[in-house]
């Protein structure tokens, strides 16, 4: 799965885009295999309460997805990290 990420997660990965290995499942998966992969993206996501942080968006080829929505293994993910200071 191709993976774009905004802001401050390009310190995590390394890049504006990388892949990641997921043979598909639902958007919540592929999240989960992207900090799998990731693991310093994990702060950049999750509240205190390991929750995915309400300001956290995700798109699924273009289209804004939920952590339920169908998410393939070949997609393009797009992942917009939570906002932080005011």
């Amino acid at each position: 799965m191709d993976v774009t990420v905004y802001g401050p997660l390009r310190s995590a990965t390394g890049g504006k885009h990388v892949s990641v290995d997921f043979d598909g499942g639902t958007v919540r998966a592929a999240v989960e295999a992207f900090v799998d992969a990731y693991p310093r993206a994990r702060n950049h996501l999750y509240d205190a309460e390991g929750r995915l942080a309400s300001s956290v968006r995700l798109a699924v080829d273009g289209e804004s997805a939920g952590l339920d929505d169908p998410c393939p293994g070949d997609a393009s993910l797009s992942v917009h990290p939570a906002m932080r200071g005011g």
